[in-house]
């Protein structure tokens, strides 16, 4: 009687057509993937701030300022830093002060090329609650996109 056996020449060949293409594949993919770490700038002197930003700070006392006006309200009372926002973003649109990266696309209509960013600048001992309606009166006056700066830098 003759014992059943199996035949594995073919599995060796496809193990071997496998192991082929592997190899020409290899080289092919990229071998390692360079990381960027931001370094901190040397001469601080020559670095000038975009004329368009707008900062708006809250202080302990939970007053508000933009930029370096203070009176524009508090935590509680945002209405005059809305209004302040507005009408900054209107006369930013009057007099077509567009974002430098949206100035050339013909894409986007007029609101959408005007520089809206706002930073929120608040010291570590006011509550989570506070930034948080400071942050909502921001996003009412139509700013886009709304970043929390960190402590330190000025």
């Amino acid at each position: 009687m003759i014992k059943p056996a199996i035949n594995v020449t073919p599995l060796i060949d496809v193990l071997l057509v496998l192991l082929i293409i592997f190899m020409i594949i290899t080289p092919t993919k990229p071998s390692k993937f360079d990381t960027k770490i931001p370094q901190e700038p040397k001469d601080m002197r020559n670095v000038s701030t975009n004329p368009y930003t707008l900062v708006v700070s809250l202080d302990r006392e939970m007053s508000l300022t933009l930029n370096n006006e203070k009176d524009v309200g508090s935590v509680n009372d945002s209405e005059k830093l809305i209004a302040k926002l507005r009408e900054t973003f209107q006369q930013r649109k009057d007099n077509r002060a567009y974002s430098e990266q949206f100035a050339m696309r013909n894409d986007l209509s007029e609101d959408d090329k005007i520089e809206k960013t706002v930073f929120i600048k608040a010291p570590k001992g006011v509550s989570y609650g506070n930034v948080t309606k400071v942050i909502d009166a921001v996003k009412i006056s139509g700013a886009q996109p709304i970043s929390l700066q960190i402590d330190g830098l000025e």
